[in-house]
């Protein structure tokens, strides 16, 4: 009776102690359930931001392409005007229209930037070698450097404004 309550104490024991090292693998298993559904949720908020940051990207692209495009037919459109210059400033103009020293001096001062030089002779001597045609002619190429320029900046803020918001959401949980 005695080896019996011996055996089965034994018996008793390893069943606790098995029990015990099942209770103990049971709590890692968890722990590591636990830590896989943390890094689960790290990589779905990284693949969020990630994929938050791709359509900035594309949307960046398209604008980009969008305000390029429209320099161009700004460009185009520029062209186009002042290849009629001699259609609309014929000869006749030209020979009939002669253009001062003194304006040729102003102009060429306010396209540069710069200040103007003092007067230089007689400014309202006619300018040597600058037809009427001519001033036509840079005038028109001028106003379309001026509304490319304008697309240019305005695409730009476009752009600014855009990757603002977009930064902000990024930036958003």
């Amino acid at each position: 009776m005695l080896n019996r309550a011996i055996v089965l104490l034994a018996l008793l024991l390893a069943v606790a102690g098995l029990a015990t090292c099942q209770q103990q693998r049971i709590g890692r298993a968890i722990a590591q359930r636990d830590d896989a559904k943390a890094e689960l949720a790290a990589s779905n908020s990284t693949n969020a931001a990630l994929l938050r940051k791709l359509a900035l990207a594309e949307g960046t692209t398209r604008t980009v392409t969008e305000y390029v495009d429209r320099v161009q037919v700004v460009h185009e459109r520029g062209a186009t005007i002042v290849k009629e210059v001699p259609v609309y400033v014929t000869a006749n103009a030209d020979a009939a229209c002669t253009v001062p020293a003194g304006f040729v001096q102003l102009h060429d001062a306010a396209a540069s930037g710069n200040p103007l030089p003092g007067v230089a002779g007689d400014p309202d001597a006619p300018a040597p070698g600058i037809t009427l045609s001519d001033v036509a002619e840079t005038t028109a190429a001028n106003y379309a450097i001026h509304h490319a320029t304008v697309a240019q900046v305005t695409g730009l803020q476009q752009l600014a404004t855009q990757l603002q918001e977009a930064l902000r959401q990024c930036d958003a949980p």
